[in-house]
């Protein structure tokens, strides 16, 4: 591995944090790497815990956004521009992302020469791993009208786990739609460039600490996001 910035948002993650940072230090093994933790003004002592964990882990930073709403999409673009690799990867802090797909999203997208390499749960042939039946039928449904009507780039437009050139940051940015809980469908959606675009089937891990985001606030902003790539305002 050459270089590489990992961001995390994070809301309330402090136990799960805990086994996630050490977890990706003892599977990365390279001097130009950073871990950006983007935090959404916790509550449940991740500052505290971050400023413990910033004197034993070289090259982990910790950015807070405090400013409301809270919002997932802005705190990943907060961690895009103070990242300082031209390799970003993006990945949720409640351990439903495996951290040993680092390694092989990193890879396929050196080797391959690819712009972007998702992380993707292919709901249709692995099932609902990881997911409740709602949010699964709900996932699958928004999944199938987001490639239907603004065409199909990944079999998972919704997942929080990927990884690519900051280039493509630098020629959508102001096109971005920029709120929400969907980064990534925000990205691959803002331009009509033919990027190099590959999936990575991956295991959806079941969370083991702290609650679900999801609730009808992020649904009613996914389907913002859609239309405003749809209508492209």
């Amino acid at each position: 591995m050459h270089s590489l910035s990992i961001i995390i948002p994070t809301y309330n993650e402090k136990e799960n944090l805990k086994i996630l940072i050490p977890k990706i230090y003892s599977i990365i093994k390279v001097k130009k790497f950073e871990i950006l933790i983007v935090d959404d003004d916790s509550k449940d002592g991740t500052k505290q815990l971050l400023n413990k964990m910033l004197l034993l882990f070289k090259n982990l930073k910790y950015l807070s956004r405090k400013t409301k709403p809270r919002d997932l999409s802005k705190s990943c673009v907060l961690g895009f521009n103070k990242s300082k690799y031209n390799n970003i990867l993006v990945m949720d802090g409640d351990l439903q992302h495996d951290p040993k797909y680092i390694i092989k999203l990193y890879r396929v997208l050196i080797n391959k020469k690819l712009d972007m390499a998702i992380g993707s749960r292919n709901l249709i042939k692995n099932g609902r791993k990881g997911l409740s039946l709602i949010r699964y039928l709900a996932s699958i449904l928004i999944i199938f009208i987001f490639n239907f009507f603004l065409g199909k780039k990944t079999a998972d437009p919704m997942t929080g786990y990927f990884i690519f050139k900051k280039k493509i940051l630098n020629q959508v940015y102001n096109k971005l739609y920029g709120k929400g809980f969907k980064i990534l469908s925000d990205i691959i959606y803002s331009t009509n460039n033919d990027y190099k675009i590959e999936d990575v089937d991956i295991n959806f891990k079941l969370r083991k600490k702290g609650s679900s985001k999801m609730n009808l606030k992020i649904i009613l902003q996914i389907i913002m996001l859609f239309f405003s790539k749809l209508l492209k305002i």
